[in-house]
C-alpha cells in the first residue's frame, strides 16, 4: 500500500513546506501573467513566458488542490466548510469585482453563472470536492476522467457558464493531485536520478515555447474545440491528451525541484496562495484599465512589471494581510446554519439472562 506524503490539515499545527513553497511559485506565477498579459500580443518573449511556465500555473494549483481534498464522505462539516471557504468566497470576490469595474467606468454587472476572471477556479473546485468521492469509488478513475475530459470538447454547451468545460477538463488533474497526496511518485520524488529528468523537462517545455506553434486555445480549457489545431477537428482531442499528459509531467518535475525545506519568507507566503490567487485581480485590474500596465514597452520595464507582480504576490500572501481579509476569504457563516447535532455514544442493552433462558426454554 502507498504511504501517504505529508499533507498539512486544519487539526495539525505544523505544516509541510514542500507544499507550501509549490504554491507561493505557483501564485507569483499566476500573478506575473496577470501583470503582463496585456501586453503579450506586442512582445514575443512573453508569449514564451504564458506557453513555457503555464503547466506550473494553473495546472499546478489545480494539482495541489486535489492533494489538500478529501475522497472520503461528504458531512455536515464538510459540506459547511466548502460554503464557507468556496462558494461565498467566490460570490463575495465577484460582487468586489463587478464595484470595482463599475468604479472604474465599465456597466455594472453581477455575475453569478459566469465568475469574472480568475474566479471560475473557485466555482470547478467546489464542483471537483462534490465530485471527488464519487471519482475514487470508480475501477479506473483517471481514465474515465480523461476520456469526459476529452470528450466535452466536441459540446458546444460545455462552456464559461459555471466553469463547466474547465471543471471537467482538469478534473484528471484534480484526481492526479489526490492520488499524489496519497503517496503515487513518492519514489519520483525521493530518488536522485529523477532530479537531472525534471531539470531536462523544465528546459523542453521553455523550448517548446520558444519554438512556437502552442496556440492559446490549446491551452485556455475554456472552450469546445476549435479547428485550429494541426489534425483537425477529428484529431483535436489528441491535441488536449497531450496538454493534459505535458501538465502532469511537467507538475511533477516543477514538484522534484521545489525544495521540501523551509525556505525563509517563501514557505511562510505560501501558505496564503488562495489569499493571493483571490485578491490580485482587484490589485492588477485598475492599472490595467487605466492605461498603466500598457505603456510598459521597453525590455527594462517588462522586467520591472514582473519583478512587481513577485512582489505583489509576496505582499498578499503575508501573515498580516491574510488576517486583515480573513472575514472575505473565509466568512463567518456560523449564524447561517443550524446547531450540530450532538452525536450521542450509542449504550449497549443486555437482556437478562434468565429472561433469556426462561424464553428460549425447551420443556422436554
Amino acid at each position: 500500500m502507498e504511504k501517504p506524503l505529508p499533507r498539512p490539515t486544519g487539526q495539525s499545527r505544523t505544516r509541510d513546506p514542500w507544499w507550501d513553497n509549490a504554491r507561493f511559485v505557483s501564485a507569483a506565477l499566476i500573478v506575473v501573467l496577470h501583470s503582463i498579459g496585456s501586453l503579450m500580443s506586442r512582445h514575443d518573449t512573453l508569449a514564451v513566458y504564458h506557453v513555457g511556465t503555464w503547466a506550473f500555473r494553473v495546472p499546478l494549483f489545480v494539482i495541489l488542490a486535489g492533494v489538500f481534498s478529501s475522497g472520503g464522505p461528504l458531512g455536515p462539516r464538510q459540506l459547511r466548510t466548502l460554503l464557507r471557504n468556496i462558494a461565498l468566497p467566490a460570490l463575495i470576490f465577484s460582487l468586489l469585482f463587478s464595484l470595482e469595474s463599475y468604479a472604474l467606468g465599465r456597466p455594472f454587472k453581477l455575475h453569478i453563472t459566469e465568475l469574472p476572471w480568475t474566479l471560475w477556479f473557485l466555482m470547478a473546485l467546489f464542483f471537483w470536492r462534490l465530485l471527488l468521492p464519487l471519482v475514487v469509488q470508480l475501477r479506473h478513475p483517471l481514465l474515465v476522467t480523461t476520456v469526459v475530459a476529452l470528450a466535452v470538447g466536441y459540446i458546444d454547451e460545455f462552456g464559461m457558464r459555471f466553469a463547466a468545460s474547465r471543471t471537467l477538463v482538469y478534473l484528471p488533474l484534480f484526481y492526479f493531485g489526490w492520488r499524489l497526496g496519497q503517496g503515487m511518485f513518492r519514489e519520483w520524488f525521493a530518488s536522485r536520478w529523477s532530479l537531472p529528468v525534471a531539470v531536462a523537462g523544465i528546459l523542453a517545455s521553455f523550448a517548446v515555447a520558444w519554438h512556437g506553434g502552442v496556440r492559446g486555445t490549446w491551452l485556455s480549457m475554456s472552450h469546445a474545440y476549435a479547428a485550429d489545431t494541426p489534425l483537425g477537428m477529428e484529431g483535436a482531442w489528441l491535441v488536449r491528451l497531450l496538454v493534459l499528459a505535458s501538465a502532469a509531467a511537467l507538475v511533477l518535475c516543477l514538484l522534484r525541484l521545489v525544495p521540501k525545506r523551509r525556505l525563509p519568507l517563501i514557505s511562510v507566503l505560501g501558505t496564503g496562495g488562495f489569499t493571493i490567487y483571490l485578491l490580485h485581480p482587484l490589485v492588477i485590474l485598475p492599472f490595467r484599465e487605466r492605461g498603466l500596465i500598457a505603456r510598459a514597452d521597453t525590455h527594462l520595464e517588462l522586467i520591472a512589471l514582473m519583478v512587481g507582480g513577485v512582489l505583489l504576490a509576496a505582499v498578499l500572501g503575508s501573515p498580516f494581510v491574510r488576517r486583515l481579509v480573513q472575514p472575505l476569504t473565509q466568512p463567518p457563516v456560523d449564524w447561517l446554519f443550524a446547531p450540530m447535532p450532538a452525536q450521542a455514544t450509542p449504550t449497549p442493552i443486555t437482556p437478562p439472562k434468565q429472561a433469556l433462558g426462561k424464553e428460549f426454554r425447551i420443556t422436554p
